[in-house]
């Protein structure tokens, strides 16, 4: 019985099985087109989403770095006896801030190091003339740019100083000794600071200290605050002269380069210690400033009104300060950062920025120094 059946059933298997076959068909265009549309409509929804989660991912990873050189700068000062980093020997003032008299009157500085490679030692000498003359050491005077906290030129030549100096340099092995000895380390780098990192995140994996093919040099993502660097006198507050009073060139102070304690911070919560220097956050679609000749200069933090660079506070605590967050800062308080220097009422650089609105140069130079403030809390 059990055999008839077996039998019998074998027929209708194969008509099922025909059935189904015949009931299989490709997609219309119609269908096609629906379902393309679904997907497109939800890449469409998700990829804002997921752009958003990379970006709060890298900028999270920026925070971090800013952590980590917060350990950093506290190791730094309990070596030098609570100092803020400075690569200046105090006693430049007494050579008026310049390279040939103080060779050849007071010393042979600590030369700025940036370490080995595999054809030697780099750095920035100043060995030619003078008490370094003795060394023998290949460079001049020229390098004094990076031993000077920031060069601000001259009230007849503004530009002599071209508002560079150690302040951009974290890298220097003077300082870099205390994050991971290397000039080219990845905590130095912002993660979407994508111009410097496709030069130089090559060299991440080196075994060197330092790394240069003759062609790609990069300092740091993250800079100080200059006017942090130098004796609080340099951006003292005048009431008397408030337009050009908030400024005294360091030249003309003894102690004018001498770095602060950092106990000197009145305000730590407000006062930035390091920030992102290249507009990281909200930049214009160019990755590059086509303000500066060569369009290979990236995007300055304070060149758009929605900047808001990742910053470290002299407190320890880090996060996101954008330039209107400042420049309505001293809409409440008065003036935060100096007119008076010889970078003239645009400030640092303000005449590259990408729109009209924006106009602040918080954290470079920051009047009072470390005495100041760069942004005000709930209370004012």
């Amino acid at each position: 019985m059990g055999l008839v059946e077996s039998v019998e059933s074998k027929p209708l298997l194969r008509a099922l099985g025909h059935d189904v076959v015949a009931r299989r068909r490709g997609f219309t265009i119609v269908e096609l087109l629906v379902v393309v549309s679904i997907v497109a409509l939800l890449v469409a929804l998700l990829f804002p989403t997921i752009a958003k989660a990379r970006d709060k991912a890298l900028t999270t990873q920026s925070l971090a770095n800013l952590r980590g050189l917060a350990t950093a700068n506290e190791s730094y000062s309990v070596d030098w006896q609570g100092r803020q980093y400075t690569a200046t020997p105090d006693d430049v003032g007494l050579a008026n801030g310049d390279c040939s008299q103080y060779l050849a009157q007071i010393a042979c500085p600590p030369q700025q190091l940036i370490g080995w490679d595999t054809f030697g030692l780099w750095g920035y000498f100043i060995g030619s003339s003078g008490k370094c003359a003795q060394y023998d050491w290949p460079e001049a005077c020229y390098n004094w740019v990076v031993y000077l906290p920031m060069q601000f030129g001259t009230a007849a030549n503004p530009g002599g100083g071209n508002s560079f100096g150690s302040f951009r340099i974290p890298g220097i092995q003077s300082f870099c000794e205390y994050v991971n000895g290397r000039f080219y380390d990845p905590a130095l780098y912002a993660p979407k600071d994508v111009v410097p990192l496709a030069n130089v995140s090559k060299y991440f994996s080196s075994a060197a200290q330092f790394s240069f093919d003759g062609v790609h040099y990069e300092d740091s993502s993250y800079c100080w605050s200059p006017a942090a660097m130098y004796h609080p006198h340099v951006f003292a507050r005048s009431a008397a002269n408030a337009d050009s009073g908030d400024f005294r060139h360091p030249n003309t102070l003894p102690a004018g380069f001498r770095s602060p304690s950092v106990s000197q911070c009145r305000y730590p919560s407000l006062k930035t210690r390091m920030i992102e220097h290249s507009w990281l956050q909200n930049r214009p679609t160019q990755l590059v400033n086509h303000h500066f000749a060569g369009n290979k200069t990236p995007w300055f933090f304070n060149h758009g009104f929605n900047s808001a660079p990742a910053s470290l506070f002299f407190d320890g605590h880090v996060e996101l300060v954008g330039c209107q967050r400042a420049m309505q800062a001293e809409e409440r308080a008065g003036r935060l950062w100096s007119r008076g220097t010889p970078l003239g009422t645009n400030g640092y650089y303000g005449g590259q920025s990408f729109d009209f609105l924006v106009r602040t140069s918080f954290h470079i130079l920051t009047i009072d120094g470390i005495e100041g403030r760069d942004v005000l809390g709930a209370e004012g």
